[in-house]
Formats: C-alpha cells, sequence, structure tokens
C-alpha cells in the first residue's frame, strides 16, 4: 500500500511506501535489505507514464523502520495509507512469506524467504499494490519472468533452479528461482495509476488490511 504523489514541476509520479517490521527474527539490517530491494527493483524498469500528454516518470521512494515492540493496537488504528506491517519470523505457517491479500498492508514473512536476491520482499510489495499473480504461469520462451510470477512458474532452462532439469519437475529444480524475477514496465502499467481518484494531487494506491500476526510458532494446530 502506498499514496501516488503527482509532481508537475518534476515531471514525476512519486509512489511512497514506509515498511514496519516486527517480531523475533526481524532486525534493522534485514529491515533495511527489504527497502532497498523492493525500491531498487521497482524503479527498475524507470517507466514513464504519458499524463494528460506529458511524460511522467514513475518513481517510488520507500522507507522503513524496525519496530520489535508495536503494539497491536497501533497497527490497527493506523491511518497512514504509506505504513505497512511486516513481522518476520524463522517459522511461518504453510512454510511461506504471504500478505493480507492484494492491495493491503500488512502481512507475514518468513526468513528462509528474505535472502539477500531473493525478490521476496519486492513480489509481496507488488500483492500490496494490487497486483495478483499472472494467470498463465507457462513462461516458457518468453525470456526473463516478471516480479508477479510465483514459485512454481515453467520458464526457460537459465531461470529455473535447476537448468538441467525437465521443465516441471519440481523434485529435481525444473521450474522457476524467485531470484531472477524482475520488475517490468508491464507490471507498473497494471497497477492503472491513471485511474486513481486524486484530491490535492495525491491518491491512495491498495487498502488498509492493518492486521497485527501473532508469531506462528506460538499456535496450536
Amino acid at each position: 500500500m502506498g499514496t501516488v504523489e503527482i509532481d508537475k514541476i518534476n515531471f514525476q509520479l512519486v509512489i511512497r511506501s514506509h515498511i514496519i517490521t516486527y517480531g523475533d527474527a526481524a532486525t534493522p539490517v534485514l529491515t533495511e535489505q527489504m527497502r532497498d530491494e523492493i525500491e531498487t527493483m521497482w524503479n527498475e524498469p524507470q517507466a514513464e507514464i504519458n499524463w494528460h500528454n506529458q511524460t511522467f516518470n514513475v518513481i517510488f521512494r520507500i522507507t522503513s523502520s524496525f519496530q520489535p515492540g508495536i503494539p497491536a493496537i497501533e497497527i490497527y488504528q493506523n491511518l497512514d495509507p504509506k505504513n505497512n506491517y511486516f513481522r518476520i519470523e524463522e517459522y511461518a505457517y504453510g512454510n511461506i512469506s504471504f500478505v493480507d491479500g492484494l492491495g493491503c498492508n500488512s502481512g507475514y514473512f518468513k526468513t528462509e524467504n528474505l535472502y539477500k536476491g531473493s525478490t521476496t520482499a519486492a513480489h509481496e510489495y507488488g500483492h500490496t499494490l494490487g497486483l495478483d499473480h499472472p494467470k498463465d504461469t507457462d513462461f516458457r520462451g518468453k525470456g526473463v519472468p516478471g516480479i508477479m510470477y510465483p514459485r512454481g512458474t515453467l520458464v526457460d532452462s537459465p531461470f529455473q533452479y535447476n537448468p538441467a532439469a525437465r521443465a516441471g519437475d519440481n523434485t529435481n529444480g525444473g521450474t522457476m528461482h524467485p531470484k531472477f524475477r524482475k520488475v517490468t514496465n508491464k507490471d507498473i502499467a497494471l497497477l492503472k495509476l491513471k485511474e486513481l481518484s486524486f484530491e490535492n494531487e495525491i491518491a491512495i494506491l491498495g487498502n488498509f488490511s492493518s492486521i497485527w500476526h501473532p508469531n506462528h510458532s506460538s499456535l496450536t494446530t
């Protein structure tokens, strides 16, 4: 989730989001790593949008803060659309990181998915902006997969976990390795920024989910 600001002086559409981490496995270093991955990857396409017969650059400005002791009530009552709250733990139910829907501002991350270059933070951030997984997950013959392709996607062999594996062979690494995903101009276009409702040159991208998550290791099955 974030805000979109029209900067008519510099001809920019600036998307601002603030990443807040908490949980037993959250650290300042990991928080900064997530922030940097999101900002770097989403700015990589150097996307442009034609707006009222002018070309505007799409710029992502991501900030972050490590708040291990944040109370649940602060998340529930948050009214700032820039704030996104992510719990980080070593264990996650279902063994995967996730956010709380398409266009949301909260989620739960598993540390195993957050190694440097994993693209997990950038992928989940796309969900917070409202982007879903593509319906067709057979990307063979199309080159580098976009950021919103999920694990299990079929890709050309150089982008698999194991380039020598048969496509689709999950046991031997015959599916997409997430580290090869990239944000593309198509991903930016799918945000439909020009269709947002702007007031005083600012619009909201996404919606409030504002869910505080407990540590999954404390949950009983």
